[in-house]
């Protein structure tokens, strides 16, 4: 079997008993798993729920808390609990985990992200299992992943994986409710994610998780859209992993074989980065960037808005709307005196690079 890449995605429910403690069984039976994915050769990254869902019991809460403080203080106390958990558990297997926190900081800033991937990357160089989870204790509401299915496309996409696996208590996706509808039926490949589908797959599953089907289904696409396939099911045994590489998983499969790597830069830009401002392309320029592979250049630009440096991301505008997103070579100002002096006829300000924005720091929308 070739040796893959795999992302592990475990929620909450996964995890937990009904009051919100680990379930230590449910927790050995996926360690078996992981590490039978690793006897075979494969390299695993694990993004880890349960860290409230953990630690809230403890707290005296009745159940998963609400408020911002309530969320962080499970956190802070549950974290340690699940990380003690996963070590007592690895142990057996001779594995060596490796706790890392991420929040929306760590992939918006730009060297963070960077620094975010070479730790990984030396973590599975080094045949340590890292063990992800987001910050909550310190992380705000509005710079949150949402839910750690987001979390699990976009570590995905990180790392170049070969595959994300979502393990939830659910056996995939259906046409219907299976809870309300005996006849539904279970849909076992999906090519691609669509807006009917993320529509169908509304509400949350359990008590003790964030996440619902509909949460997955967006994770699935921000995966797809990096170039990592997904499946979204459930199993038991040491080697439910295995079957679900193998095309035997219970549960559903999504993403066609056409699917692409998407290199970091271009990861960054298209998700993560901030922008800056606004640039408006002629006819010409929307084509060579849409349909020719090609770079940006000054002459097809006739509007620059905002105010930006060298190195910032902007917007592009064609004749319909924003085309998409790229890394400028020219300040703002070098923009507006170029496009002046074009308008007034004289020759065009020379700079070493001709590129507004080259094609490898160029993202269509």
């Amino acid at each position: 079997m070739e040796k893959k890449r795999i992302v592990v995605k475990i929620g909450s429910s996964s995890l937990t008993d009904t009051k919100g403690a680990i379930d230590q069984s449910k927790l050995s039976d996926h360690i078996a798993s992981i590490a039978k994915l690793r006897e075979y050769g494969h390299e695993v990254l694990l993004v880890s729920s349960g860290a409230v869902a953990a630690g809230f019991g403890k707290l005296g809460y009745p159940s998963r808390p609400v408020t911002l403080k309530g969320k962080q203080a499970a956190a802070a106390v549950g974290q340690s609990l699940l990380i003690q958990s996963y070590n007592e558990q690895l142990s057996k297997f001779g594995i060596v985990p490796a706790q890392v926190l991420l929040t929306r900081n760590d992939f918006s800033k730009r060297d963070r992200y960077r620094n975010a991937y070479s730790t990984l990357t030396e973590l599975l160089e080094r045949n340590i299992l890292p063990i992800i989870n987001e910050n909550d204790t310190v992380s705000v509401e509005e710079l949150t992943f949402g839910d750690n299915d987001m979390l699990s496309a976009l570590v995905s996409g990180l790392v170049h994986a070969d595959q994300l696996m979502i393990l939830t208590d659910i056996n995939g996706l259906y046409d219907k409710n299976p809870k309300e509808d005996p006849s539904a039926k279970r849909i076992d490949y999906l090519p691609e994610i669509t807006v009917e589908w993320k529509n169908a797959a509304k509400g949350s599953g359990s008590k003790i998780g964030t996440g619902g089907m509909k949460s997955k289904l967006i994770a699935a696409e921000t995966a797809n859209s990096l170039g990592v396939k997904v499946f979204i099911g459930k199993d038991e045994g040491e080697k439910k992993l295995i079957d679900i590489i193998e095309g035997k998983g219970d549960g559903t499969y999504i993403g066609s074989d056409a699917l692409s790597s998407i290199n970091n830069n271009r990861q960054w830009i298209s998700l993560h980065s901030t922008v800056e401002g606004s640039l408006y392309v002629d006819e010409g320029a929307e084509m060579a960037l849409l349909n020719k592979g090609g770079s940006l250049l000054p002459a097809g630009i006739y509007k620059v808005e905002g105010l930006f440096e060298k190195g910032n991301v902007v917007e592009v505008y064609g004749e319909k709307g924003v085309i998409g997103k790229g890394e400028v070579l020219y300040s703002s100002e070098e923009l507006k005196a170029i496009i002046t002096q074009r308008a007034e006829e004289k020759t065009m300000i020379k700079h070493p690079k001709i590129e507004v924005i080259h094609r490898d720091k160029w993202v269509k929308l």
